[in-house]
């Protein structure tokens, strides 16, 4: 099998670091193309594009192919996905070690970047990380509806980014996410797991390692609400209604229990104190009323809203965290 290796298209001009999008795609031709023309339209000229199809039944390969035909070679590589879900399918991306590039970045179908998406995500990454420590840029979006037309924006997050938070939240959708080559390297030294999404995943995994994880309060791409999304902003209150059902269901806390799984499996990754704390986590998990409400204090666990830490608090009282 050929290597999915980023064919650098500035040779000339080194200074320009080459960033790879993660892009996967199952049955999206609907708005494939507004999201393939938004990448096209970035200022930051150095990018390759490795799509991964989950399987698609509908027009999505033959809209991918045409771009891949008009655009220069190499710059947008077609391969087969999993066909294990979305989450699966991502990081059969990140996990692959054959694609190299300087930063890399996750895409999904159906957004429409802003034309200095790429360019303020380096802008931040270049100014901050240190090479060989794992670095997440990440931020806000701003809603839309299937025309484009403006509907909210994603909560603003102010609280530390860390793994007590990352353990009970996952703060920012993976479109959103550019992360250096020891963030990709870490992803792929712990493999392809069992969790709840990707990008929690390399929220808890970066934090868990005491990477860096930074949070843009400014959006930089429009995040599309539509009935064939499959995860969405959960901006309505209908949407938020169904969050608090889920959570009495258990969802949460099967979420819990897959990532906590995946998290000891890695365990030797973590820094030592968090691989205390992901103990206290699972502790409490099976405790008494009380022993939950204070180990999860030990813990410091924390959400980033007031009705996330309702939320939390909830999940902890009845015994679903």
């Amino acid at each position: 099998m050929t290597d999915f290796i980023g064919k650098n298209l500035y040779l000339n001009a080194p200074a320009i670091p080459l960033v790879t999008i993660l892009l996967c795609t199952y049955n999206g031709s609907r708005f494939l193309a507004e999201q393939l023309d938004s990448l096209e339209a970035q200022t930051h000229p150095n990018w390759v594009v490795i799509v991964s199809d989950d399987g698609s039944t509908d027009q999505t390969l033959e809209i991918l192919r045409d771009y891949q035909g008009r655009w220069p070679s190499g710059k947008l590589i077609i391969r087969s996905g999993p066909q294990k879900g979305f989450c699966r399918n991502f990081l059969s991306l990140a996990c692959d070690s054959r694609i190299k590039a300087d930063f890399y970045a996750f895409c999904d179908q159906d957004d429409v970047w802003l034309p200095t998406k790429i360019s303020v995500a380096l802008e931040n990454i270049l100014a901050n990380h240190v090479t060989r420590v794992p670095y997440v840029y990440c931020g806000r979006t701003l809603y839309v509806d299937y025309q484009l037309n403006p509907c909210g924006i994603s909560p603003l997050f102010v609280f530390p980014r860390s793994f007590r938070n990352a353990l009970v939240q996952s703060i920012a959708g993976g479109n959103t996410m550019v992360f250096n080559q020891a963030a990709k390297s870490l992803i792929e030294q712990a493999g392809v797991l069992d969790v709840a999404s990707h990008d929690w995943w390399v929220y808890q995994l970066v934090s868990g390692v005491e990477g860096d994880v930074f949070y843009d309060p400014v959006p930089q791409l429009l995040y599309r609400q539509h009935e064939y999304a499959l995860v969405g902003g959960n901006r309505s209150f209908s949407a938020r209604m169904e969050r608090i059902w889920m959570l009495l269901q258990g969802r949460f806390q099967d979420w819990n229990t897959q990532n906590i799984n995946a998290l000891k499996q890695v365990n030797h990754l973590l820094a030592k104190n968090h691989q205390d704390i992901l103990i206290m986590f699972e502790s409490l998990r099976g405790a008494r009323i009380k022993d939950r409400f204070r180990l999860m204090e030990v813990c410091g666990l924390y959400r980033q809203t007031r009705r996330g830490t309702f939320s939390l608090f909830l999940a902890t009282l009845i015994n679903k965290v």
